[in-house]
């Protein structure tokens, strides 16, 4: 090289723009059912009088999940007659529970409603204008110039979807604090006297529950997670990178037909394929251009989609066995929520799990497009 020659350009610092995840917190209904508590009564809703009930149970038994919480009391669905009612419920149970969600996740991070800039609020199993976050913006005090981002649409891959558009708008206002709210009834999108596969399926596999995150651009100090206050073991992990993926031809595989009825389930069997075809490689060329592999990835945070879906993304990653032992947790303890799951996932690593500083961790999550979601993540 000539003595005059330019030095090469250096690395870009991935790490400067770092988000910094400061409170995550899960809320539940109160109604919670054992599996087998759910098997008979969801023969009930779905099923014709005298219909054979050998496929529910196997799908019931076989779903991975031994406890969920719903809505509300699982006599009061038969009484749910249209998409009106069922809409109904969904917003007066999931105002209360993203309440919760928020006000909880805020009070472990340190911080108040007015301290919110952005709120992003996502769910798929219920309609409102003015949309959820709009209606909970005076019940719990946020300020009046709050910037709302409602989004319905991605399913279960909302979760880490809205995780990474927050480190979007933070890496511009690394000042701010903002809010991924996830709420999701999935028992309310249940179809009665409908024994479809799916159908049946959904009502082995989902539950209920919301979630929220508050993040940070970088950083800070006070009453926060690591100063004492609520929540001190520590904040973090940090949101490093994000990537998203468009399968295409997909779209008929995964997602809503929505009819008088409501929200129709399209839960087709392909989804463990595409993960084996094609979800591997995307994910190994993510993290090789952060000069990782998947032998440098200590936590795993893995939406929950159901038993094979978990086995199809841990044969074609190899994996060891136990490496999405979080996600198969959360999944036998409150089944899929949808959104939320990778939320309550995240919860739990950071209380239960504590990884050691320096370890990195990928969220990651699937949903209708047929789409992924990677999120790097560094505790």
């Amino acid at each position: 090289m000539a003595d005059d020659a330019p030095p090469p350009p250096a690395p870009p610092d991935r790490t400067a723009a770092a988000t910094t995840i400061l409170a995550v917190r899960t809320a539940l209904p109160p109604h919670r059912y054992t599996q087998d508590d759910l098997t008979e009564l969801i023969g009930d809703l779905c099923l014709a009088p005298g219909a054979e009930r050998a496929l529910l149970r196997r799908l019931h038994a076989s779903a991975g999940v031994r406890t969920r919480h719903l809505a509300l009391p699982i006599e009061r669905y038969a009484a749910l007659g249209d998409f009106g009612q069922s809409n109904d419920a969904w917003m007066a149970a999931g105002l209360d529970l993203a309440e919760q969600a928020l006000t909880g996740a805020l009070e472990e991070a340190g911080l108040e409603p007015h301290d919110v800039d952005l709120l992003v609020c996502t769910s798929i199993t219920g309609i409102a204008a003015p949309s959820l976050d709009a209606r909970l913006a005076g019940r719990v005090g946020l300020r009046p110039d709050v910037k709302r981002v409602p989004v319905f649409g991605l399913g279960c891959v909302a979760g880490a979807a809205g995780l990474a558009r927050l480190h979007d708008y933070l890496r511009g206002h690394p000042d701010d604090t903002a809010v991924l709210l996830t709420v999701e009834l999935c028992s309310l999108t249940l179809q009665q006297r409908d024994d479809s596969h799916a159908n049946l399926v959904a009502g082995a596999l989902f539950g209920d529950g919301a979630a929220a995150v508050v993040a940070r651009g970088r950083r800070t100090t006070g009453r926060g997670p690591g100063s004492g206050g609520p929540g001190s073991g520590g904040p973090g992990p940090t949101v490093v990178a994000t990537r998203s993926h468009l399968y295409p031809d997909t779209e008929q595989l995964l997602g809503w037909n929505i009819g008088a009825s409501g929200f129709r389930i399209v839960l087709g069997a392909g989804v463990p394929g595409i993960v084996r075809g094609h979800f591997g490689a995307g994910l190994r060329d993510f993290l090789a251009d952060h000069g990782l592999t998947t032998d440098d990835i200590g936590t795993w945070v893995c939406h929950p989609g159901g038993p094979k879906v978990l086995s199809a993304v841990t044969d074609v990653l190899g994996l060891p066995d136990n490496a999405l032992a979080a996600a198969r947790h959360s999944l036998a303890t409150v089944g899929n929520m949808s959104s939320a799951s990778v939320l309550h996932i995240l919860q739990n690593t950071r209380e239960a799990r504590r990884p050691a500083p320096g370890t990195w961790g990928l969220l990651l999550a699937m949903g209708p497009g047929f789409c992924s979601e990677l999120v790097l993540l560094r505790w």
